[in-house]
């Protein structure tokens, strides 16, 4: 069985880490390693991308009631976080050719309570953001730009327009240090309040990254070819889907729902891990992957809609389908031996009661028939040709997305 989304970290990584975290290094050093990755002089790093965003929020001053504009596809974990303070969630749709907010639509969402703006590339795309940002910031909106599914290394420090930008290394990312990341704010005097917040939070006790690191070393055998089959296969011959229990495992590796967990400065051991992740990270394995993504996305020809591929650029960090019947399509692919599934921790976002005309209609039907499959630099050629030949067989008979 070929999981969905690779675990990017190999066990010499993991191994280290653990080493690390009975021995930690200097975390001071380690803090000023991270943050002069960029050599921008402008980041700061933090527990989790969502770590970064509520400190954000807090050197705002923001009041109850202001809104925060999102593209309208989103983790869960970024709107519960605005709530949570007090704030008010908007939504921008989106268009399918590149699933990006519509600048039309983000005008259109603009109030005088608007107060951030915040992007997101998805899937590995990275979309054209900068008019976006440029009209954000003509009304005194704060542009954030989350390329937490976008990292490219050095290859791209994140729009220059933007007001903030944020990489994340978190479980599932392309340079996973199992948690962490990378904030790059151009006020130097929000950017100093916020390293003000972080000062006054707990570090996360060595023991804490250890666990995380002992847990994804299980995943990491769960989630191998041979022992996800038998997992597949013992679920299924009992009418029952694993998806549940396994990926509540991956989200257990970083719980951030309540800002206990958020307010949390990192470790000395998940800084290093961090480095040392980004001190060997390689584009070429970005590349490979991309290649793989354009083969699948040849193979699989007009056979179902593939959003995004109206972009530039798109590396495949996942390779998303939207299809009707989508549960035909899963477990035709899991039976074949391809881990396919939804999107279940990413939400589309609900217009505020008082403003229905906001309602993301392109990007709340998109969640109900999108689907992810395994499509990565380390499957062959020949398993991406089996991979669509399933998926072509199961669209047959099924009406093709309309968008």
């Amino acid at each position: 069985m070929w999981v969905r989304t690779q675990l990017k970290i190999g066990w010499p990584d993991l191994v280290a880490a653990l080493a690390a975290s009975f021995y930690p290094p200097d975390r001071a050093a380690e803090t000023r390693r991270a943050e002069a990755y960029f050599s921008s002089g402008d980041t700061i790093a933090v527990y989790s991308v969502r770590s970064g965003f509520d400190l954000l929020i807090q050197a705002l001053d923001l009041k109850p009631g202001d809104e925060v504009i999102f593209s309208a596809l989103n983790v869960k974990g970024m709107v519960r976080i605005v709530r949570d303070a007090g704030l008010v969630p908007v939504p921008v749709d989106l268009d399918l050719a590149h699933m990006g907010p519509r600048l039309e639509k983000l005008k259109a969402a603009i109030t005088p309570r608007s107060r951030i703006f915040v992007a997101a590339h998805l899937f590995g795309t990275r979309l054209e953001l900068d008019p976006l940002f440029a009209l954000a910031k003509e009304h005194g909106i704060v542009a954030v730009e989350d390329c937490a599914q976008a990292f490219n290394g050095l290859d791209y420090r994140g729009s220059a327009v933007a007001d903030v930008n944020m990489f994340s290394f978190g479980p599932i990312k392309t340079a996973t240090a199992l948690g962490g990341g990378l904030i790059r704010v151009k006020s130097q005097a929000v950017l100093e309040k916020m390293r003000a917040i972080q000062a006054t939070y707990p570090v996360q006790p060595e023991s804490k990254h250890r666990k995380r690191v002992r847990q994804f070393m299980m995943l990491k055998i769960v989630t191998s070819r041979p022992v996800l089959a038998a997992i597949y296969h013992f679920y299924n011959a009992r009418g029952r889907d694993y998806e549940d229990d396994l990926a509540d495992q991956v989200r257990d590796v970083a719980k951030l729902k309540t800002s206990q967990n958020r307010r949390v400065q990192p470790s000395a051991t998940m800084l290093y891990l961090m480095n040392r992740r980004l001190s060997q990270f390689d584009i070429e394995t970005v590349r490979q992957r991309q290649a793989k993504g354009e083969r699948l996305r040849d193979l699989i020809g007009g056979a179902t809609m593939l959003p995004a591929q109206a972009n530039g650029h798109h590396d495949y960090w996942v390779f998303p389908m939207l299809v009707n019947e989508p549960r035909k399509f899963i477990d035709a692919l899991r039976a074949a031996g391809f881990d396919a599934a939804d999107q279940t921790r990413t939400q589309h976002i609900p217009a505020p009661q008082d403003r229905p005309e906001l309602e993301p209609a392109t990007a709340e039907r998109s969640m109900r028939g999108l689907i992810v499959v395994p499509c990565y630099e380390t499957m062959p050629d020949s398993e991406l040709a089996r991979a669509a030949d399933v998926i072509r067989k199961a669209a047959v008979n099924v009406p093709p997305w309309e968008g």
